[in-house]
């Protein structure tokens, strides 16, 4: 392998899509995140990168004829001396239904497609997945030998080609592709080289950052994949967290509760927001405010965090405003009692 770093991410590239488009053999078309000239998402820095997917696409086919005439080099490798990739791009899935079918298709049909490893860049005589972590694990726990192909590739440039191989799989959630973008930002990847690698534009990294920067990785982690939960969810949760670390406090809290029976990720996300949004409870009545002569001056609906006083008429309206006047008094008060 060249050791150009160029040449390095389109041999990643070159085997990251192998497997989809071996699915894909019969109709050979590109994957979604690659656009024709004529679709592309717009002009300047998101034309252009996308313009360099269409290039390493062009030298990813190159490379794929060279690897089936024989001039790649595919060895068989003990799993136990492979390392998962420093970055992973992958949470917990909730059901493993799915990869017990796949580690049972490896068993009887064999691995078709090898995985990518590099040489461990601390421990000799290891090696790090760039692209095949099911696979992988997969070989690892049927105790038989994984297929691996060895391509030089630094660690900017692993992140970048696994992020282009993600924009190809549309089993990732919003918060992985999330997560991922947040792992790239912490390895100095340039914006620029974000957007390209997941296929993404200025404003919806923004979205993202608003996201990671505010939500802590161990609490993405600890709800998981969340497959149901988009991007307008993660958002309010985003916003309720920023700046609070009571709110904070409190999702860790709820976290750190066990809940009864099996729960899904998408279930956690709720738990979570319904710890720090409590649900306002349908059916309840609000409860009526009324003077010593039983005119009715308004109603009053409580939540945990929450005291919202309607007005009846203009009485009500005057009450209103003796009440915002009694505030301060009221919490002197408040104070007092505590002290005492």
């Amino acid at each position: 392998m060249s050791k150009n770093p160029r040449k390095s991410i389109v041999a990643s590239f070159g085997m990251l899509s192998a497997e989809l488009e071996n699915r894909l053999e019969s109709d050979e078309q590109p994957t979604p995140p690659v656009q024709s000239a004529g679709k592309r998402v717009g002009a300047g820095v998101i034309g252009a990168a996308h313009r360099a997917i269409d290039d390493i696409r062009s030298e990813r086919d190159e490379l794929r004829a060279l690897l089936e005439s024989g001039g790649g080099a595919v060895r068989e490798l003990d799993p136990s001396l492979i390392d998962p990739s420093p970055f992973p791009d992958r949470l917990p899935d909730d059901d493993r239904t799915d990869f017990e079918a796949f580690k049972r298709s490896i068993q009887t049909e064999g691995q078709k497609v090898p995985v990518q490893v590099r040489k461990h860049p601390t421990s000799p005589g290891r090696y790090q997945i760039v692209y095949g972590h099911r696979r992988w694990l997969a070989a690892q726990q049927l105790g038989i030998p994984v297929r691996a192909l060895e391509v030089e590739i630094s660690d900017l440039d692993l992140v970048v080609a696994q992020g282009i191989e993600n924009a190809s799989r549309q089993d990732l959630t919003w918060i992985e592709r999330a997560l991922f973008a947040s792992r790239m930002d912490d390895a100095g990847i340039k914006p620029r080289d974000i957007y390209a690698a997941l296929s993404i534009d200025d404003a919806e990294l923004a979205k993202m950052r608003s996201v990671y920067r505010s939500v802590p990785t161990d609490v993405i982690e600890a709800i998981g994949r969340a497959p149901k939960v988009g991007r307008p969810r993660w958002l309010d949760l985003a916003k309720a967290i920023a700046g609070d670390p009571a709110t904070l406090e409190s999702i860790r809290a709820a976290l750190g509760r066990k809940s009864d029976g099996a729960e899904t990720s998408d279930q956690r996300f709720q738990r979570v927001l319904n710890a720090i949004k409590p649900v306002v409870k349908t059916g309840v009545e609000p409860t009526s405010i009324s003077d010593g002569n039983g005119t009715k001056l308004g109603a009053l609906v409580m939540s945990p965090k929450e005291v919202r006083i309607s007005a009846e008429g203009s009485l009500g309206i005057e009450f209103l405003k003796f009440v915002e006047a009694e505030l301060p008094s009221l919490a002197e008060r408040f104070i007092r009692q505590r002290e005492e």
